[in-house]
């Protein structure tokens, strides 16, 4: 089956700086390509060098003009998260777009971060919680636009109030939706603040829908050595053009929210297609799980306390 051509026009992004997480591979990578070739500075944390150090070098085969350097970050440790927002601080350079993109997902067995949290609520979720805690200083100053990456995994599930950190009957797959909940949850709960308190940050969300992206290949570290059953099949279905989109497309919903200028604060960009899970990038209504205010905000307290940051506009 052929595959209908599907892109957006990123804007002319020169003088703004960039910061997207999880950009050594994948959709990451593929976002901070564009925003770079659009003429942004973009900042890719990572917690590989070496991968870090591969993608810097294909984002300059595309444009060699490109203005792109790493720092490190390790999401899964606030020590490292508040090592960046120190580094960043004393840079003293505002940023004006930040893609909240880096994430894990299912590990097998439960696996917690160098804080005991629970692996994916712990990176997903509390590590961009702390990161942008420690950068709000020069988010206010960029007037930024923020945008966190969830999933379709958000659209159904819920948020395990009485185990936060899945101590009692690990699954990984409501784990998983849980923290991308909780992140979307608190994306909104930003915008919401912000808008109140006039801090000049909009933030939004968006989700990728299905592609064959890295995370649920081989990862030893997380406890798997072989890909799964299910990355196979959507790397079938992905190569044939049946409903799902490609790591390219699936990295235009994020693109969308973070540079088009008719982007909506706290909205959710993703996939049109059939599901949600692949087509041409376009506004969706939120999922149920993320329309509560109440919980958004609980998500926020509960995150301030966790990670023993709070995100203050002083």
């Amino acid at each position: 089956m052929s595959r209908r051509a599907i892109d957006i026009v990123v804007p002319d992004l020169s003088g703004k700086r960039a910061l997207v997480t999880g950009a050594s591979d994948g959709m990451g990578l593929g976002i901070a390509a564009r925003l770079a070739a659009a003429g942004a500075e973009v900042v890719m944390p990572v917690r590989n060098q070496g991968k870090g150090e591969n993608a810097i070098a294909e984002i300059r085969r595309g444009t060699p003009s490109a203005e792109v350097s790493l720092r490190s970050l390790d999401l899964s440790s606030l020590e490292s998260v508040a090592a960046l927002g120190e580094t960043l601080r004393a840079e003293g350079r505002p940023i004006h777009i930040l893609v909240n993109n880096a994430g894990v997902m299912e590990p097998p067995n439960r696996q917690t971060t160098a804080d005991g949290f629970e692996l994916q609520f712990g990176t997903n979720h509390l590590g961009h919680f702390a990161l942008v805690a420690h950068l709000m200083p020069l988010l206010r100053a960029g007037r930024a636009r923020v945008t966190s990456q969830i999933s379709v995994a958000a659209w159904r599930g819920a948020i395990n109030w009485d185990d936060l950190n899945w101590e009692r009957g690990y699954r990984g797959r409501r784990a998983y939706s849980q923290s991308k909940i909780a992140f979307g949850l608190f994306g909104l709960e930003l915008d919401r603040r912000s808008r109140a308190g006039g801090w000049g940050i909009t933030s939004n969300l968006a989700h990728p829908g299905v592609a064959p992206t890295s995370l649920l290949a081989a990862r030893p570290e997380l406890g798997r050595s072989e890909d799964t059953a299910q990355v196979r099949l959507i790397r079938w279905l992905s190569t044939r053009g049946i409903l799902l989109g490609t790591v390219e497309t699936a990295a235009l919903p994020a693109l969308m929210a973070a540079t088009d200028p008719a982007a909506k604060r706290g909205a959710l960009y993703g996939p049109n297609g059939l599901g949600g899970l692949g087509g041409p990038p376009a506004e969706q209504r939120l999922y149920p799980p993320l329309r509560s205010a109440e919980a958004a905000a609980r998500v926020w307290e509960v995150s301030e306390r966790l990670t023993k940051t709070t995100i203050s506009t002083a």
